[in-house]
Parts: C-alpha cells; sequence; structure tokens
C-alpha cells in the first residue's frame, strides 16, 4: 500500500504474466475517527493489523522498523 516512488514496472513480463495490478487513491480520512473510536471502544482488535507497539515517542523507530521490513503495521500508543 501507498504510492511506489522510484520503481519501473516491465509491461511485456506483467502483461504475460496474468496478474493484475490496480491502484487508486483510500480514502483514509473517510474511516479514519471511526476506526479509532472502535479501537478505542474495543469494538476491533487491532492486533490483527498492528505488530509492533511503541510509545508515541518512539514513533521514529516504528519507522525504521517498517523501512526495514522488521514490522508490517506500527501501533503508536501514549
Amino acid at each position: 500500500m501507498g504510492v511506489s516512488h522510484d520503481v519501473e514496472l516491465p509491461g511485456g513480463p506483467l502483461f504475460f504474466s496474468t496478474v493484475h495490478l490496480h491502484g487508486g487513491p483510500a480514502p483514509v480520512r473517510r474511516f479514519l475517527s471511526d476506526l479509532v473510536r472502535r479501537i478505542w471502544d474495543r469494538e476491533i482488535d487491532p492486533g490483527r493489523v498492528f505488530d509492533l507497539s511503541l510509545l508515541l515517542e518512539e514513533a521514529a523507530e516504528g519507522y525504521a522498523a517498517m523501512g526495514e521490513r522488521r514490522s508490517i503495521k506500527v501501533f503508536l500508543t501514549l
């Protein structure tokens, strides 16, 4: 997820591999406040999405963990 930068995909091999590639914007802001409320009220378990929990002041470590592929999604807490 996210926007790839400096990435080139070869059209020929992609076309003949029967792989479908789709993209488009994700309307995150439309759903974010409702999802945060549901997590806070324990209606949904974010543990199914997040694999690392850190304190807010450790956010830089979270970005590093995702960049180094040690984590997929980091949950920041106060």
